[in-house]
């Protein structure tokens, strides 16, 4: 299960809103790369592709592809906002360790 916490929700509502091109939910991944090897990768979707598991959170569908699924088991998206910076946070239970933008991680 993927969580989003209220500040995400809030985030990808508003981003869905206002986004110019329409979409039916939002692809969650892990992606190789980043300095610690594995990077996470969110971006809007149309449809699932084949093998993707869909759940829902927070009335936002999210599509999760078969070999990043069992990666982000039980993780929880965040949104940080400050003066300075916005972006997704990542607290993945399955991380070993991550890099210090908290954008990759290791297993």
């Amino acid at each position: 299960m993927l969580t989003l916490t209220d500040k995400a929700t809030k985030a990808i509502k508003r981003f869905i809103r206002f986004s110019e091109e329409p979409f039916t939910g939002l692809r969650v991944a892990v992606t190789g790369g980043g300095c610690s090897g594995f990077q996470y990768a969110i971006e809007p979707a149309i449809a699932p592709s084949e093998g993707d598991t869909t759940i829902v959170a927070e009335g936002i569908t999210l599509y999760l592809d078969p070999a990043s699924a069992p990666l982000i088991e039980g993780m929880t998206i965040d949104f940080k906002e400050t003066l300075t910076e916005s972006g997704f946070v990542f607290h993945n239970p399955n991380a070993a360790g991550s890099c210090g933008c908290g954008k990759s991680f290791t297993v």
